[in-house]
């Protein structure tokens, strides 16, 4: 019987047969996949021919098909659906993937034809996307160690080996002290809880299988009770265990691995002739060099702390006011930047929280790519990997553009956060492949789903990443949709999230969830007004982050890097009372994998494009200014990693931007 993850996909757009995949499916064909990537590879490796661009670097983008689908399906389910069994599964696969591609950008048959084709490069007569395939596969065969020889190339696979294996550990480990903690609660603790979090914490009871409600360590359950909960014990007992993940002793304490991660980036990044792993990882980013990064953190870091430092002094008079003697702590600082809010902007989060439903904030998100791009989203009835899943077909002028999936409630199955993945991107070569894009978040749920603030940027920056994906128009699937320089690949998502604050979005789709009626003026202009409420608060708990992700990885890797972390905050001035929005334990944007290490700092080198290219549109005619939003597709959302980023956004700006107009958004300094 064939396996029905490698059977041809007879669904509706080719969407993987969910409900006719088995965990037992995956082993299989991981095996029957990885052999047949591996005679592609020796095929080209092995050619006759001298190698051209056909037989080399397109035969290598188009091998590898069988294993997209395998892991396409498989990394869906450990992230989003995880259980035992696929954790283990993922532990066993890690090592053998890093073995399979390390064997890959280190079989030198295939380098030379590679090397060969670059150094020839000028009589091809590629054009310029070919020329970029080209340049990127030569670069990340470079990168990967290629050209290095004996030890250096067996120390070189052991690294990535390991580095596999670490991060998935990482991973498990803080999904398993997520899924273990909770905090019982009495009738009496839920004193003063607003209805919507006093109906989330029954509903996490009930997940639990207890008949009471309880606490996680969900952002979207603990966020609002350290909001609102007037018990500072209850608030500290749940404060400490959220900043406790991945640091709490045993098997799923994570400290010892992250030492021996950044312990091995710096080996190697040693092996490929760098410094630092920041100056290794750097090289292709936007900002180029540690010394760009830092010097934008700091340039934000400085009027960050002073406005926080400020907000201090005024919660702990509040504080004091209340009776409560002693200092701020990081369990106060959300309960009592709440009350300040009510106070000074009129807004209660409870109050607004019925004016923000999943559903017409979802709506809200695809009428703003509707105006903004022609798109137009038709439910799909497809069976997917979890009943909360659900999915529509996007269209434009009647053609299919892609297939889209929003995954938008927190389980215990789920690893914290919200992403963006592609289970299929888009490209053209071997054949025309529309994409498969998914959303995966972390809301509350409930019937019906009431979003906070957070919770509807959240889902209209994951969004905006779907977009990039979505409206992708390139040849080559290396470099579809997000395929761009990390601190680059936040800018479409960011930007997006300005669409929330248009009056008229928020007129239009924030109603009521029992009387339908539009969100009230009074309260929209408090909403706008309140936009950068508390921002010294969020701008030092994320400066924080990136600048301790920069440290760690130039220079010496530390040998304790809690430690290391305490000087660096230290040194820095870190307000007592704000705690970093990534510790190292529970870091898992840099330590579960490659992708922002080094790179944390990225989304805000976005932010400072995002804003200004907001202000195109409003220098224009408008946040739907037909003109810019055909430059955005046109220049960014359909380009993909076909050129460098700064070509890209000079493209579309004109020019490129100044941090300033990412302090005026902020409200850091005058506007």
């Amino acid at each position: 019987m064939t396996n029905p993850i490698l059977a041809e996909w007879n669904t509706p757009f080719q969407i993987a047969p969910f409900a006719d995949i088995s965990d037992d499916d995956f082993a299989p064909a991981l095996d029957a996949a990885l052999e047949r990537h591996s005679t592609e590879i020796d095929a080209i490796a092995k050619a006759p021919q001298q190698p051209d661009f056909a037989n080399t670097i397109e035969a290598l983008e188009a091998a590898g098909a069988d294993l997209d689908k395998v892991l396409s399906v498989f990394f869906t389910l450990a992230g989003a659906d995880s259980t035992p069994a696929r954790e283990a599964m993922q532990r066993a696969f890690s090592p053998r993937l890093s073995a399979h591609f390390s064997a890959i950008s280190g079989n030198k048959a295939l380098f030379a034809r590679v090397a060969a084709l670059w150094e020839n490069r000028n009589a091809l007569a590629l054009n310029p996307e070919q020329e970029r395939v080209l340049m990127l596969t030569h670069r990340g065969f470079v990168r990967a160690g290629a050209a290095l020889d004996g030890n250096d190339d067996t120390r070189m696979r052991e690294i990535k080996s390991r580095l596999a294996e670490l991060g998935t550990a990482f991973t498990q480990n803080l999904l398993a002290d997520e899924r273990a903690w909770f905090l019982p609660l009495d009738e009496d603790d839920l004193e003063g809880l607003p209805g919507f979090v006093v109906d989330a914490a029954w509903a996490a009871g009930a997940e639990k299988g207890l008949d009471r409600p309880v606490v996680t360590l969900s952002r979207s359950l603990i966020t609002p009770f350290l909001q609102f909960s007037p018990r500072r014990d209850l608030r500290e007992t749940a404060y400490r265990a959220w900043a406790a993940r991945g640091a709490n002793g045993g098997e799923t304490d994570n400290r010892a691995i992250a030492a021996e991660i950044l312990a091995l980036r710096q080996d190697r990044a040693a092996l490929l002739g760098y410094d630092s792993f920041a100056d290794y990882k750097l090289e292709t980013e936007m900002a180029g060099t540690p010394d760009a990064v830092r010097d934008l953190l700091m340039r934000v870091w400085t009027p960050a702390r002073a406005q926080a430092d400020a907000d201090a002094q005024v919660l702990t008079a509040m504080m004091h006011a209340d009776g409560v003697n002693g200092d701020l702590e990081p369990w106060d600082w959300r309960y009592y930047a709440e009350k300040r809010r009510r106070d000074e902007h009129d807004l209660d989060e409870a109050e607004l929280k019925p004016y923000l439903q999943l559903d017409r904030m979802i709506e809200a998100a695809f009428d703003c790519a509707r105006r903004l791009f022609g798109l137009e989203f038709a439910p799909l009835d497809v069976p997917l990997y979890h009943p909360d899943c659900r999915a529509w077909e996007v269209t434009r002028e009647g053609r299919h553009v892609a297939v889209f999936i929003g995954d938008y409630f927190a389980r215990g199955s789920k690893r914290s956060g919200a992403w963006c993945s592609a289970m299929r991107a888009q490209a053209r070569f071997p054949e025309e492949q529309r994409p498969i894009v998914i959303n995966v978040c972390n809301f509350a749920k409930a019937d019906p789903a009431l979003l906070s603030y957070d919770d509807a940027r959240t889902l209209f920056h994951e969004f905006g990443h779907a977009l990039h994906q979505m409206l992708s128009d390139v040849t080559y699937e290396s470099i579809s949709g997000t395929s761009v320089a990390r601190d680059f690949v936040e800018l479409p998502s960011q930007l997006y999230e300005h669409w929330l604050e248009v009056p008229e979005v928020l007129s239009g789709f924030a109603t009521h969830v029992e009387t339908g009626a539009p969100m009230p003026e009074a309260m929209l202009q408090s909403v706008l007004r309140a936009a950068t409420f508390d921002m010294g608060f969020q701008t030092v708990e994320y400066v924080a982050s990136a600048l301790v992700d920069l440290e760690f990885h130039q220079g010496t890797a530390p040998a304790d890097p809690m430690a290391r972390q305490a000087e660096i905050l230290e040194r820095i001035g870190m307000p007592r009372a704000i705690g970093m929005r990534h510790a190292t334990p529970h870091f898992a944007h840099v330590f579960a994998g490659d992708g922002y290490s080094a790179g944390y700092y990225s989304y805000m080198w976005s932010e400072v494009m995002d804003a200004d290219a907001f202000a195109a549109f409003e220098e224009a005619g408008g946040a739907f200014d037909p003109e810019r939003a055909a430059a955005l597709e046109r220049h960014i959302l359909s380009k993909g990693g076909s050129a460098e980023a700064d070509a890209l956004y000079t493209a579309f700006r004109g020019r490129l931007p100044g941090v300033d107009a990412l302090l005026k958004g902020r409200g850091l300094i005058a506007a």
